[in-house]
């Protein structure tokens, strides 16, 4: 009774704590601006099913993709056991599902275990990798020591899940031949069923009910710390890779989102429509692009919080291969991180955050009135926007379809087209663009040689 007093306790505990923390991502990805999603939700529930779930994108390269599908497979299936892990511990069974499930109960355990061992060679070659074998696209400039750290933690968090289960079924296991009446007999499990008796055969009975609540305890307090530390690691893609996939764009891959303000301009400058004569001429001009992240929507945001830091997008990236400073990876780190920032300091409601013209009327920090005097041009660096060419190399990679061009393409606009500014060599040509409708400079109008073939049509 007292333990599943405890239980009860600290699981309320920690769900009520991972619960404000996945309060503070929503609202720190309702950042941004609205943006429609919607239609065409058959092709969106296949990407949520084949890439999301079915990890379809992950095995262009087969070698991590087999390591990581061990994990994931073992994380998916050791639900079922989890559940029957908390009805136990509020009601204080043991092993509730088996007398329902009978030796299906046996194969259900054991199938688990075999994936828990796949899932222990998946961890320990994840660990190599990272920093035994150093590969590359782990260690570029932006995986400091919290990027590094953050990978590391939850892969020693998955052993001790790895330990907490073969420590309670293989002490269960030898218990059920010391007090059958409450060790009921499970049956043969594949792994615990010959490891239990080996590791621990010859212990006595209290130190086998220690081991056995050991593992039983260290499992669960491993999953609701590692709920609570979702809110604040790369790890947070195992939730939002489902959303993310669904709201991905279905347009082909490089279609620029058009820009209404921009094409009306244009088609005034050209005389295709009629100018309003009422308008107001002092009608302040619209900012175009993001150069924070309320400028952006918040499906960028939330890409920014589902990325896993993998580094596929950066390995493939041509800038960032040939030396330049762009990192469609660090692009999307940089997002995330400029968002925590700007939400921790709505949360510390500081009449600094508040927009000086309003700050004396404000009765709180919002979005709305926020500014601390920095945007996203702090973190990523105007060399950075320029390097990119545009090609969709990051966007094709990304194993759950996150956007990084979006972005950047959304801070160049702003730059451009708001701050009238850029690179040298770009901007002749927008001046060559907007004064002759080319990208070079020509005396000639750049429809005179339509003009000129007419005119021979008509003689």
């Amino acid at each position: 009774m007292l333990q599943a007093i405890i239980f009860t306790t600290v699981t309320i505990f920690a769900l009520w704590t991972a619960f404000k923390g996945f309060s503070r991502i929503r609202r720190n990805i309702f950042l941004g601006q609205d943006e429609e999603i919607s239609g065409q939700e058959g092709a969106r529930w296949k990407n949520v099913l084949l890439i999301a779930f079915g990890q379809k994108k992950m095995f262009k390269r087969w070698i991590p993709a087999t390591l990581h599908f061990f994990i994931y497979a073992a994380f998916v299936v050791t639900q079922i056991e989890l559940i029957e892990i908390f009805v136990d511990g509020f009601f204080g069974v043991h092993r509730f599902f088996l007398p329902y499930l009978g030796g299906f109960y046996t194969f259900i355990i054991s199938f688990i275990e075999i994936l828990t061992v796949l899932a222990l060679v998946g961890t320990i070659a994840f660990l190599a990798r990272r920093n035994l074998l150093k590969i590359p696209r782990f260690h570029k400039s932006e995986m400091t020591w919290w990027p590094k750290l953050d990978a590391n933690l939850i892969l020693f968090g998955e052993l001790a899940l790895i330990i907490g289960i073969f420590c309670m079924n293989g002490a269960d296991t030898v218990l059920q031949g010391i007090d059958p009446d409450h060790y009921h007999d499970t049956g043969f499990f594949a792994i615990s069923g010959w490891l239990g008796p080996m590791l621990f055969g010859s212990l006595p009975e209290g130190i086998l009910m220690i081991i056995e609540r050991f593992g039983w305890w260290l499992h669960i307090l491993t999953v609701l710390i590692f709920l609570n530390y979702l809110p604040f690691s790369k790890h947070l893609h195992i939730l939002l890779a489902f959303p993310n996939t669904y709201y991905a764009k279905l347009t082909a891959k490089g279609e620029m989102e058009n820009m209404p303000a921009v094409m009306d301009e244009v088609k005034s400058m050209m005389g295709l429509v009629e100018e309003d004569p009422n308008a107001p001429m002092d009608e302040e001009l619209p900012e175009f692009g993001a150069n924070d992240v309320f400028g952006l929507s918040w499906k960028n945001i939330m890409d920014s919080y589902t990325c896993t830091e993998c580094g596929r997008c950066t390995s493939v990236c041509p800038a960032n291969i040939t030396g330049k400073k762009l990192s469609p990876r660090k692009v999307m780190m940089d997002v995330r991180d400029r968002a925590e920032e700007i939400g921790a300091n709505i949360d510390s409601q500081a009449s600094k955050f508040i927009k000086e013209a309003v700050r004396a009327e404000a009765p709180a920090v919002t979005k709305d009135n926020y500014d601390d005097g920095k945007n996203l041009f702090d973190y990523i660096t105007r060399e950075e926007l320029h390097a990119c060419t545009t090609c969709n190399a990051c966007v094709e990679a990304c194993p759950v379809l996150i956007n990084p061009l979006d972005i950047i393409l959304k801070m160049r606009r702003y730059e451009i087209l708001t701050e009238s500014a850029g690179p040298s060599d770009w901007v002749p040509m927008f001046t060559a663009i907007e004064n002759g409708g080319a990208v070079w400079q020509m005396s000639d109008d750049r429809d005179k040689w339509a003009v000129e073939a007419m005119a021979k049509d008509q003689e």
